[in-house]
């Protein structure tokens, strides 16, 4: 049986950053745990202080597939290059020529600038291209 994964993002602003990677990957909150019509509620039951309810937000696929992610407070900014990055596939592949794939990936980092992120470059290589990105707090990411 294959382990389930999710991903964790470090982040001075869980709710404000997972706006951000909603709208990005096109997820959605993940619902309060059934008996519960929202988060606070299931939080107070379980005797999480107040000032704690905003260390973690998480996001879900709607329809799924795709990993959890979620969004940890830590008190430090980012310093270094990310070890592990996301990789999102937005140009539809090898199936679509050349020219459609940079034209998918120049309208998705524009959209994603649009949201806050910010465009470092594009790589080209033999056969391969994309750009690289940051959130708004500077965590690394690819558009293939």
């Amino acid at each position: 049986m294959a382990v389930q994964i999710q991903v964790v993002i470090d982040t001075q602003h869980p709710a404000r950053l997972a706006g951000f990677w909603a709208e990005a990957l096109g997820y959605v909150p993940e619902p309060p745990p059934a008996g519960f019509t929202d988060w606070e509620s299931y939080m107070r039951s379980e005797g999480v202080p107040e000032s704690e309810w905003d260390r973690y937000t998480a996001l879900v696929d709607p329809g799924g597939g795709g990993p959890r992610l979620l969004l940890q407070k830590v008190p430090e900014d980012k310093v270094v290059k990310n070890r592990l990055h996301l990789d999102l596939s937005v140009s539809g592949g090898r199936g679509a020529s050349p020219e459609e794939r940079r034209r998918a990936i120049g309208w998705a980092a524009a959209r994603l600038e649009g949201l806050g992120a910010s465009l470092l470059g594009p790589v080209e290589e033999p056969g391969s291209y994309w750009v690289v990105m940051q959130d708004p707090e500077g965590n690394e990411f690819c558009l293939h």
